[in-house]
């Protein structure tokens, strides 16, 4: 099945499900850490198959600590997907990171502290690198696709992820701003990470909703604030990943090349063919190709 999609979507909220799909199929997907938050929908659009996943589940149900990360992460795997585009709202911790505009971020930092990090563990380690933690040349592609919209596009900047599911104190926030950061949400980690690990290409696409709580000339950031904001960009992030399928498709962008999809290549500090034969088999589909 590898190499049938174009790329998988992992909505967070106000992003539930994706219009413009034809040949639509709900997929109910079992993976070796569980079930993932939502059924995968999957479909074509210009000719391309997509599919998306709901990262809160149906409804929103889940916190963003309580959704099963490594379980989203390994469907879309599963399904033999090598990039992922993830829907985040945000709020800035910088002035000209104005609400309503979308920021490809470049980089990560992980303030989460109840959260399963990696597959990894029990008998096999791995250290993989993330010190780019998001895919440069995905971003890169999603940033064209999102130029050819008329939303306001910001390239780069620091995301911090935060436990939740509250919104931050002044206090943090205006730490997050002393150590330079640009961007703050709740579900970037560990879902970056386990991407990497499970060799796909990730970016994303974030939704500035607010300002957090440092602005003193704003409101500090609401539920209905976040969703009143993404109500007006969805059709921003619809557009975008229309433009986004016919950029992939030019083969000249080597997104499927890049070095994200062989991040495992050397991150093994354990012998893993000498590892337990039933660890062997619950995280085949990451390694097996190690093992031949």
């Amino acid at each position: 099945m590898a190499g049938e999609f174009a790329f998988g979507i992992i909505g967070g909220s106000g992003l539930y499900s994706l219009d413009g799909f034809e040949n639509m199929e709900t997929l109910e997907v079992e993976t070796p850490f569980g079930k993932p938050s939502s059924p995968i929908v999957t479909g074509t659009i210009h000719g391309k198959k997509l599919a998306f996943l709901a990262r809160h589940g149906i409804g929103h149900i889940y916190t963003p600590t309580e959704v099963n990360y490594r379980a989203n992460i390994h469907a879309m795997k599963q399904l033999g997907i090598d990039k992922i585009i993830s829907v985040s709202a945000v709020g800035s911790l910088r002035e000209d990171y104005a609400p309503g505009d979308i920021i490809v971020p470049d980089q990560l930092f992980d303030f989460t502290k109840d959260r399963k990090r990696t597959f990894f563990g029990d008998g096999i380690v791995a250290h993989v690198s993330t010190a780019d933690p998001f895919c440069p040349d995905l971003s890169q592609s999603l940033l064209q696709a999102l130029r050819k919209t008329d939303a306001t596009v910001h390239e780069g900047g620091i995301f911090v992820t935060i436990e939740g599911p509250r919104f931050s104190t002044r206090a943090e926030s205006n730490t997050f701003r002393n150590l330079g950061f640009s961007l703050v949400g709740m579900t970037a980690s560990p879902e970056a990470y386990l991407a990497r690990e499970a060799e796909i290409c990730y970016a994303t696409m974030a939704h500035v909703t607010d300002y957090d709580s440092w602005h003193e000339s704003e409101e500090v950031v609401t539920m209905d604030m976040v969703s009143n904001t993404l109500k007006k960009n969805l059709d921003f992030a619809r557009q975008s990943l229309l433009h986004l399928v016919d950029i992939l498709s030019d083969a000249d962008r080597g997104v499927a090349a890049c070095e994200c999809n062989s991040a495992l290549k050397y991150a093994f500090a354990s012998n893993i063919a000498a590892a337990d034969p039933n660890l062997k088999d619950k995280l085949s589909l990451l390694i097996g190709k190690y093992l031949r």
